[in-house]
């Protein structure tokens, strides 16, 4: 997004002093980003790591699935639609590279994440 001439990147949990911060920072002109994505942006470990980049909502749907769950039944305990589940479950097989969820959980075993 950045490159794409994004003047900045808030989280849709930024707090309403954040989202004036960065409202003001942008139309003055200047670069403004949450403080958890500065850090992640600016990271050693997140430029070097081959691992995705998982948000906190992916990382619960990776445990769900790992845990044999079906959307559905994922979708029920995190009180989303099975859609949104599916999504999810889509972003994470592109974000691994993989073809399917075995795959994936393979992956997600070996390098840690579950």
């Amino acid at each position: 997004m950045l490159e794409a001439g994004a003047s900045g990147y808030l989280l849709k949990n930024a707090t309403k002093e954040e989202l004036e911060e960065g409202i003001t920072a942008a139309w003055r002109g200047r670069m403004f980003m949450s403080a958890e994505v500065s850090e992640v942006m600016t990271s050693p470990a997140a430029k070097s790591s081959p691992l995705p980049m998982l948000t906190a909502r992916e990382k619960e749907v990776l445990i769900h699935i790992s845990e044999g769950m079906t959307n559905q039944e994922i979708a029920s305990k995190l009180f989303v639609s099975p859609l949104t589940v599916d999504s999810h479950r889509k972003n994470l097989l592109a974000k691994f590279g993989v073809k399917n969820t075995a795959q994936m959980v393979k992956v997600a075993l070996e390098h840690r994440l579950l």
